[in-house]
């Protein structure tokens, strides 16, 4: 499912020229992509106050922030993806300051564009990462969205109701992490209304 998700947030960034890895979706599991030197670090564009942002600022998870705030980690599991800053990546050389501004303004540009999606389904966008890889044309370099955008990289959470539909589902023991990617994929018309679970096979003697 979250291929199918992925498939479609990442076409729809491509065409609106937001430029992605994603060339075509394979079958249910694989995708064709370009191949990127990705850089190590996830980019996070905060909408609303949530997770370690309310953690570490003392703020109320759903407050509405001033304005979308893009925060860099570094991509290391052992460390725990500890938060960065613009100095530690150009000092230590994992980007430099003009792919920095490269990747907020496409991180914006995803904002924009999921937060549009999301309003119209009646789900609010919370927070989200992206990933960004280099490509090389000629001598030339430039950035690309890579990775995957899914419900496993958002905060989603419905408008009415304030209903988790991401991971949080998962983290938090909510319910099932199945039925709220379904929802979400329902919404976006990724799936048709009428889509049950298959049923578990049954033993036959």
């Amino acid at each position: 499912l979250n291929n199918r998700l992925s498939e479609f947030f990442m076409s729809g960034l491509n065409q609106i020229g937001v430029p992605t890895h994603f060339i075509r979706r394979i079958n249910m599991r694989e995708q064709l992509i370009r191949l990127v030197e990705i850089i190590p670090l996830e980019v996070i564009v905060r909408i609303h106050a949530a997770g370690t942002l309310s953690e570490r600022l003392g703020i109320e998870e759903g407050t509405l922030l001033p304005r979308p705030i893009v925060e860099f980690c570094l991509k290391d599991d052992a460390l725990g993806d500890p938060l960065v800053s613009e100095e530690h990546i150009v000092a230590f050389g994992w980007a430099s300051q003009h792919d920095l501004d490269d990747m907020i303004a496409l991180a914006l540009r995803v904002n924009d564009f999921l937060s549009g999606c999301m309003l119209a389904v009646g789900i609010r966008l919370v927070d989200f990462k992206i990933e960004v890889g280099r490509v090389w044309d000629g001598d030339f370099q430039r950035l690309i969205v890579a990775d995957e955008i899914s419900p496993d990289s958002c905060r989603l959470w419905d408008i009415e109701s304030g209903q988790r539909l991401d991971k949080d589902v998962f983290r938090q023991d909510l319910g099932n992490l199945a039925d709220a990617y379904t929802e979400v994929a329902r919404r976006l018309g990724v799936l048709p209304t009428n889509v049950t679970h298959t049923p578990k096979p049954t033993l036959v003697n």
